[in-house]
């Protein structure tokens, strides 16, 4: 066999491999194959599946923590440089510098740093470059020096049961780093809500510490469950060198100290506990949630900073905050590092999402009281018009908080009743109301435990206490929790399924963080995507530039009022006026509220939800790519594998689930395509399954292989064609009872003759569909 002749795998191993190790790399120090991607979650019919992972052929460490290059190989069909832009492409992505690719002849290297001023050039097989060169090469780059180079080669603690960082907390953790390395003070980092910023600060902080950067580090977050997460979870491995600052005590023993901030200040001096530590005691500060009052020069959290300007201080947020008067960037600096809700899910660490969007006519339309009208407990309503704005907040629509409720309910009951749902309210009466009303609405539940619907609210001590539970995915109880703004941030709801809407939210920063309570993704407990109920339009931000844009400084020193006009609003805010006094809310209990209209949006491949009808998004979308029917069926007819074409439209944004829910139950993807973008009517799997027994073309084989194949078409009358393309179905019933998977096989002379029937069956299934 001649080199033309070998596989790219084999060019990999007899050619490539060799050519790197002689040129002095380890065999740990080369990854094979590495994956870096999940694959971004598709809908695919009632299923859900992964779309292509991204992998390279090799990615070359020079330490675990500290990959140097990229290679893509080819086969020896291909030259040199064939692969070159594809490991440009990964290259950009994790963030190195060095990039290669071979069809086993040669390597052509292309330098990103170009600091020879030659970008591209070939090497001859054996004159790979060996490790520390590229080490040199790097720290020129980068303008490492002696000191700095033994801070940045600090590897990762990696004793969480073969746990390491992902491709983006990996750059995220080494642009850090090596900032600290350089001197740098001030530090930001930006990584969406479910991507592991914790598990990242973890890895930072350790890789300082251990290296003797940093001695003492404080974690300053505003919510007990983010500093009692830290501590039993990320922040194990520092053992009992870790303390939580709690009674305003300061024991001056331990080297980690969590605290919240509102445990360490307060408008008393004798409630600064921070100034029992002297202002360089700490080296490192690390701000959780930092959009929150460390945007704000004017806090207590920005009074913290300030009295310990001399450690290093890093900020971690989903949101950023940039307004005309608060500003993280102001303070921080630019982000070293920013990993966004976007390509979180289009890598597929996070979940997608679908919106539904429910209109009230009452809403839309505003509400006058009638001349003279009262409300329920007899005070007069002022005279104005009152709209979505003013529902819960002064004036309550009964009959409107009830239809919010029938309406989740009649949503849950449609897809799962166990689905941990989040529902946010304007404040904690509005809340309460809500919890009664789905209560109501799920008397059967709630009857099986009472538990089903909870209140969750910082002024509720019962419903505090379950919030472990809520967030627990192993407790199946509280499924449903009413809140204000105890759940909009840092609140870890893994297994949460639906978020619904019925607060009015004008904060993209406050949107960002509540978007990021369904963002999670656990396979494990069939969570893989979630749906955002909207019943105020609060989602129409989602078209806003901002919603998931790089962070862009708008603030500007020195201007405007040191405090915005309408400051941030409490965690959870109590039922109260502006100035503490309670609010008083007219109550009409006589006024119809109905849906005027209801719309679910899905998102899309670019990132964006789509907006137009489905039936004209999959149209386009379709044709775009295959003008014609005949275009279409030509590559139908023409795939070996089915399943791996659906994958590829299902990437391209065919949805096929929701199509089927639109057109109608038991349609094959074949059927859906055909008919919405070829306006071709369409068949049920079981009529084309039953077309093809009438055909009678079976007789050909024998008994035994004939049992197979009718047994195949009722597994895709049933399941469809992607089912009946699997070995694997040989392994279960109806086909076990026929012998085993090598005997099946047997049947047709061998597994290609299987497999040929099997296509042979799918040409008939798609038979004259023209």
């Amino acid at each position: 066999m001649s080199k033309r002749d070998l596989s790219e795998q084999d060019i990999c191993l007899r050619y490539i491999t060799p050519a790197i190790e002689q040129a002095g790399w380890a065999k740990d120090q080369i990854r094979c194959e590495y994956t870096f991607t999940n694959g971004r979650i598709l809908e695919y019919g009632k299923l859900y599946k992964r779309g292509k992972r991204l992998r390279a052929d090799y990615l070359l460490f020079y330490k675990p923590n500290l990959p140097l290059a990229v290679i893509e190989a080819k086969d020896n069909g291909h030259r040199p440089s064939s692969g070159i832009q594809q490991a440009l492409r990964y290259a950009e992505i994790l963030d190195v510098p060095f990039v290669f690719a071979s069809n086993g002849d040669a390597f052509v290297e292309h330098d990103r740093t170009a600091a020879s001023g030659i970008v591209e050039r070939e090497l001859a097989l054996n004159a790979f470059p060996d490790p520390e060169s590229l080490w040199e090469r790097y720290k020129r780059l980068k303008g490492i020096d002696e000191e700095a180079e033994e801070i940045i080669e600090q590897e990762y603690y990696t004793e969480f049961e073969g746990k390491e960082p992902r491709y983006y907390q990996r750059i995220a953790i080494n642009r850090v780093v090596e900032a600290v390395s350089q001197g740098q003070r001030r530090l930001l980092l930006v990584m969406a809500t479910g991507t592991g910023k914790t598990y990242t600060a973890f890895q930072i902080m350790w890789r300082l510490w251990k290296v003797g950067r940093v001695k003492r580090i404080l974690f300053l977050a505003d919510r007990n469950i983010l500093v009692d997460q830290a501590k039993t979870n990320d922040f194990r491995p520092f053992g009992n060198t870790v303390t939580k600052i709690q009674r305003r005590e300061a024991d001056k023993a331990y080297e980690l100290y969590l605290s919240l901030y509102q445990s360490i200040t307060g408008p008393d001096e004798d409630q600064k506990t921070y100034r029992k530590f002297s202002p360089d005691f700490f080296d490192l500060i690390v701000i959780d949630e930092c959009h929150r009052g460390s945007a704000d020069e004017d806090s207590e959290w920005r009074e913290i900073l300030g009295y310990f300007s001399g450690a290093i201080q890093l900020g971690l947020t989903a949101t950023p905050k940039e307004t005309k008067y608060i500003s993280n960037i102001d303070y921080f600096g630019k982000p070293v590092y920013t990993y966004s809700l976007k390509q979180g899910i289009k890598d597929g660490f996070l979940a997608p999402y679908s919106v539904v969007r429910i209109n009230l006519d009452r809403d839309l339309e505003g509400w006058r009281p009638e001349q003279g009208k009262v409300d329920a407990t007899g005070v007069a309503i002022d005279d104005k018009i009152y709209n979505r704005k003013d529902f819960d907040r002064t004036l309550v629509l009964e009959e409107r908080t009830r239809l919010v409720a029938r309406k989740l309910t009649e949503f849950l009951k449609a897809s799962d009743r166990y689905a941990k749902t989040i529902v946010f309210c304007i404040d904690i009466e509005h809340a309460e109301r809500m919890r009664q009303e789905i209560a109501n609405c799920n008397a059967d539940m709630v009857a099986k435990d009472w538990r089903y619907v909870m209140r969750i609210t910082g002024d509720e001590q019962e419903g505090k206490r379950e919030l472990d539970n809520f967030i627990d995915p192993e407790s199946p109880y509280p499924v449903i929790a009413t809140t204000s703004k105890l759940l909009t941030t840092g609140v870890d709801a893994q297994t949460c399924k639906v978020i619904v809407l019925d607060a009015n939210i004008g904060s993209m920063t406050e949107f960002k963080q509540i978007i990021g309570r369904g963002t999670r993704i656990r396979e494990d407990y069939g969570k893989r995507s979630f749906t955002i109920i909207d019943f105020r339009g609060v989602t129409d931000l989602f078209a806003d530039p901002d919603f998931d844009g790089d962070p862009v400084q708008i603030y500007i020193p020195g201007t405007g009022p040191v405090k915005p006009p309408d400051p941030e609003p409490p965690i959870d805010e109590p039922d109260g006026g502006d100035d503490g006094e309670p609010r008083y809310k007219y109550r009409v209990a006589d006024v119809e509220v109905k849906v005027v209209n209801e719309r679910v949006q899905y998102y899309g491949p670019d990132g964006k939800l789509i907006t137009e009808s489905l039936r004209d998004y999959t149209r386009k979308n379709l044709r775009r790519g295959y003008a014609s029917l005949e275009d279409f069926l030509r590559l139908w007819t023409e795939s070996e594998k089915k399943e791996a074409l659906l994958e590829e439209l299902a990437e391209r944004g065919v949805l096929y689930g929701a199509l089927e829910e639109e057109v109608g139950k038991g349609l094959d993807p074949f059927d859906l395509i055909c008919h919405i973008a070829y306006d071709q009517p369409p068949l049920t799997r079981r009529e084309r399954a039953d077309n093809v027994r009438k055909r009678n073309y079976f007789t050909k084989y024998g008994d035994q292989a004939r049992g197979v194949l009718e047994a195949l078409l009722d597994k895709y009358a049933d399941k469809g064609v992607e089912e009946i393309e699997k070995m694997e179905v040989l392994r279960i019933n109806p086909f076990s009872e026929l012998g085993s998977p090598m005997e099946i096989v047997k049947l047709f002379g061998g597994k290609k003759g299987y497999l040929q029937a099997v296509r042979e069956l799918e040409h008939h299934i798609y038979a004259n569909a023209s």
